[in-house]
Parts: C-alpha cells; sequence; structure tokens
C-alpha cells in the first residue's frame, strides 16, 4: 500500500539555524496522524516541504507515491491544506472565496457537501473576511480544505482560535475524513487535542523525530503510578521487578512507578489480598514531557529504546 506521506532523511537550514536533521517519517494512508512538537521544533517546515513550498537540501519526500517536488502539481490536486498563518483575502466575502476555490477543482464541486460543513462550522459567509474574528477565519480556512474531500488533509495547527465546542464539531469531521478512507495529517503543540484525534503521533524535538508510535502504546510504555492497600503489609521484596519501582509503604498500602507497563505488577499484586487499588494513567502530555526533559539521544538510540 502505498503510504500517504514519506519522508526520507530530509534535511532543511535556515542560515546556521537547522530545521531538520534528517527526518524520516511514514504515514499510512486512512490515518489521523499527529504531528507533536512545540513552536520551532521543525513541524511548520516538514509540512512547507511536503506542499514544495520550500526545498529540502537533502532527502526525499513523497505525498500519495507523488514526489513533492518533481511532481507538486499532483501533490496539490489530492492535498486540502490549511496554514498556520492563515492569510485570505481579505475583501471577498466567504461564499465568493468558496467559489473561487471551487472554481480549481470544477469536477469535484458538491453545494450539499460544501453547505454541510458551513452549517456545521456556524459559519457566516455574507460577511467579508477582515470583519472576521480569527476563530470564524479558522472555520473558513477548514471548509476549503475540506471542500473537495480530498485524499489526504495537512493541517497546521486547525482548532488555533476555536472555543472548545468548535473543536469537538472539528474533530468529529476529521473523524468522519478518516471513516472514507482519507488521511489527516495535522500537526499541533495542543498536547490534549492530539490525545483526542490521533490515532498514531510523531513526536519532533529540535528537528530530530524521537518517537513515531501508536499513541495507546506510547502511552502504555510511560510510568504509571500505582497505589494499592493490601489486607496485611505484603513481604519485602515482593515487587522487586525489572521497570517496577517501589516508593514507599505506609503501613498496607504500597506506591509504585511501573516503566514497562502494568502488567508484571499487577501479578504480583495479585498474590495478596487487595482491599483497593487505584492508577494514574498518564496522559499525553506526560509522555510529551518525559521526551522534552531527557538528554537528547541520537535517533538511532531513540528508536532502539522505543
Amino acid at each position: 500500500m502505498t503510504p500517504a506521506i514519506q519522508l526520507n532523511g530530509v534535511a532543511k537550514s535556515y542560515g546556521d539555524t537547522r530545521a531538520l536533521s534528517g527526518i524520516d517519517l511514514t504515514v499510512e494512508p486512512g490515518r489521523i496522524f499527529g504531528f507533536l512538537g512545540p513552536n520551532g521544533a521543525g513541524k511548520t517546515t516538514t509540512i512547507r516541504i511536503l506542499l514544495d513550498l520550500i526545498r529540502p537540501d537533502a532527502g526525499a519526500a513523497s505525498v500519495l507515491g507523488f514526489d513533492c517536488q518533481r511532481q507538486s502539481l499532483e501533490v496539490r490536486r489530492r492535498v486540502g491544506y490549511l496554514p498556520g498563518d492563515l492569510r485570505l483575502y481579505e475583501s471577498m466575502r466567504g461564499d465568493v472565496l468558496l467559489d473561487f476555490i471551487d472554481s480549481f477543482r470544477p469536477e469535484k464541486r458538491d453545494p450539499a457537501y460544501r453547505r454541510a460543513l458551513v452549517d456545521r462550522l456556524d459559519l457566516d459567509l455574507t460577511r467579508r473576511i477582515r470583519a472576521l474574528s480569527k476563530g470564524n477565519r479558522q472555520k473558513l480556512g477548514l471548509v476549503q480544505a475540506l471542500l473537495h474531500r480530498p485524499d489526504l488533509l495537512v493541517l497546521d495547527e486547525p482548532t488555533s482560535g476555536l472555543d472548545p465546542i468548535v473543536q469537538d464539531d472539528v474533530v468529529h469531521l476529521l473523524e468522519d475524513a478518516a471513516a472514507e478512507g482519507r488521511t489527516v495529517f495535522f500537526s499541533s503543540h495542543v498536547l490534549p487535542e492530539v490525545e483526542k484525534i490521533s490515532q498514531s503521533v510523531a513526536i519532533i524535538r529540535a528537528g530530530k523525530i524521537v518517537a513515531i508510535e501508536d499513541v495507546a502504546k506510547l502511552k502504555a510504555r510511560s510510568v504509571h503510578v500505582i497505589e494499592v492497600t493490601f489486607a496485611a503489609p505484603p513481604p519485602p521484596g515482593l515487587f522487586a521487578l525489572p521497570g517496577v519501582r517501589e516508593l514507599r509503604r505506609d503501613g498496607a498500602t504500597v506506591h509504585f512507578q511501573a516503566h514497562d507497563g502494568v502488567d508484571a505488577v499487577l501479578k504480583a499484586i495479585a498474590t495478596q489480598r487487595v482491599l483497593d487499588l487505584r492508577t494514574q494513567q498518564p496522559s499525553l502530555e506526560d509522555v510529551f514531557l518525559a521526551y522534552y526533559t531527557e538528554p537528547e539521544l541520537p535517533q538511532e538510540e531513540r528508536r532502539a529504546s522505543a
């Protein structure tokens, strides 16, 4: 199956500043894929290379099997794009802008789908763009990206400026796109958004991809905090297990950290009579902060430890 996105050794510098350091990334079709990192980590540079808005210094990039530089027109025909620094024609009304965009792909014009998108986002198309709030401009940008049901949606900070209710609407729209077999690739530094919406995620740090993983697996491998109250204090050393750290004992209550999943510690707990058990499920924010507070490792070493 042809990947929706394929990056091989892509590097980019701006003068003396290294924006991307030879990144590799594969995004399978039909997925909602989050590209996670703080501002300045290299997310927007990567997206601009995919759309041939800038050229890499080294490496190769392809979208849906088309080379991003040699076949950029084919790429753009198949991609819906929302830039992070959205700029629209200020003097146009919203409906005129969408008519203009529709004119580029008349064979994909779908008035009913357009109305459904506009209604779902509660967007007023009769006002000139210069009179729209930041949130309504963002809604208009989302509609133009979704308008032609592209095979790949590339969205840079898609919910920026939107209130929580509208953010939920956007999540549902992207889930609908994935259910239709289309691919969603979106960048964000808003961790709850990535956790809520994405099936897989790549974490980028200082121009290097330090993790590529399913969200569920990424969280499962991070630290779990477990508190167990037993009927009687358990034997010393019972929880001296690989990846398990006993933090403290308060009588018959024991506090643990489990670094490699919870299977081993739960099996040990089950040998004793338990009165109460509590676990703290790590959030994606916990995982993200771990990657950004640990010393930086070479990419090969990071992947080997993943």
